[in-house]
């Protein structure tokens, strides 16, 4: 279960726990902690310090100087998963970046060795080659346009399946697939399980000729996003074994994402709920909901307050998935009443459909 976030500020710690990165109040206090104006020669730049800026309950770390632009790097990517693809592969995924500076390209490492190299409009990989019956451990980095690189990701861990001998066999073909519309970007598809005489490992899922996904061999559904409004695409789906043996595909899939925009129902958090409750004299507002359903992980979310983006909330480590709380500071005057909704960032970097809005008063 998530942590809550409350007014008073506190490190965050835990997998599960989210840090604010948006302040919830526009009026901030600023205190200077400390400069050093020392110069080791004329023309130098004054060197940065910490400068602590209060934002009613959240602090925030920030640093001044006289240096002039700097360059800036990407933040950590989240939302890695990693699932054994065959034997000797692995399938890597992860959020796509957004936000600046705008990010280049992303370097996959197996431990502290650099495999890959992938443009910035992916954001999965396989990874192949490796040993059976072996847990590996992956990071992302990502790399801006000017060549900087930003903070790993967490470490995340698959093993490898054990090796079959002389398995030429490849897994039946997936029958039945099935997919419906959930808005208009995105799209949900499930699909018959297939069988083999070694068990199936993973599915892959096709968009015309392209591997755009892949899922564990457990699974017969997956959710598609980051399409294009208004837009005719067609899915296949083929099963893969430990000796990576590949089924034929299955029948293709054809359906047509909704037009224009729309309200991302299908990629909204459900069962929304907003409550207040009063604690050390103040007021609070407390939210739970579900996540959206999708093919990866979903570890950040916007919430708006009365029309605004009140704060972005980041789970820095394993995000909720059956269901996620959070709470936040709201005042100390009664009677106030607010209209809050939140909306997750898909695994693809797109935001996703707005919750259903809930309407609080402050001490009621």
């Amino acid at each position: 279960m998530a942590g809550r976030v409350r007014n008073r500020p506190r490190r965050v710690s835990g997998t599960s726990a989210p840090r604010l990165t948006r302040p919830l109040t526009r009026t901030c206090r600023r205190r200077l902690i400390g400069t050093d104006q020392s110069r080791a020669g004329e023309g130098s730049a004054v060197r940065r310090v910490p400068v602590l800026v209060i934002c009613g309950s959240l602090f925030l770390a920030v640093a001044c100087g006289q240096d002039g632009p700097e360059r800036r790097a990407p933040g950590a990517p989240v939302g890695v998963t990693v699932a054994a693809g065959s034997a000797t592969s692995v399938h890597v995924m992860w959020n796509r970046a957004s936000g600046k500076p705008e990010v280049a390209g992303y370097e996959v490492y197996r431990g502290t060795t650099k495999v890959k190299d992938v443009p910035g409009s992916e954001h999965m990989v396989d990874v192949t080659g490796l040993a059976p019956s072996t847990t590996y451990a992956f990071t992302i980095r990502a790399r801006s346009a000017g060549g900087d690189l930003g903070p790993p990701s967490r470490r995340v861990r698959a093993t490898t399946p054990d090796a079959v001998a002389a398995d030429g066999r490849a897994p039946s073909r997936p029958e039945r697939p099935k997919g419906a519309v959930a808005g208009s970007r995105a799209v949900q598809l499930s699909w018959g399980r297939s069988a083999d005489d070694r068990g199936v490992v993973s599915y892959d899922i096709l968009q015309g000729d392209s591997k755009v996904h892949s899922v564990g061999g457990g699974q017969t559904a997956a959710v598609v996003t980051g399409l294009r409004p208004g837009t005719r695409y067609s899915f296949t789906v083929r099963a893969r074994d430990a000796a990576d043996n590949v089924s034929p595909t299955s029948e293709a899939v054809r359906v047509t994402t909704s037009p224009g925009t729309d309200d991302g129902r299908g990629t909204a958090p459900t069962r929304f709920r907003a409550t207040t409750r009063r604690a050390d004299g103040a007021y609070y507002i407390d939210l739970a909901w579900v996540p959206p359903r999708a093919d990866g992980a979903i570890t950040e979310y916007e919430v708006h307050l009365d029309g605004r983006v009140a704060t972005s909330l980041v789970w820095g480590g394993t995000a909720p998935q059956d269901r996620a709380e959070y709470g936040f500071y709201a005042g100390r005057e009664g009677g106030v009443t607010h209209r809050v909704r939140i909306r997750a960032k898909l695994p693809d970097g797109t935001w996703g459909g707005f919750s259903a809005e809930r309407t609080v008063t402050t001490g009621r």
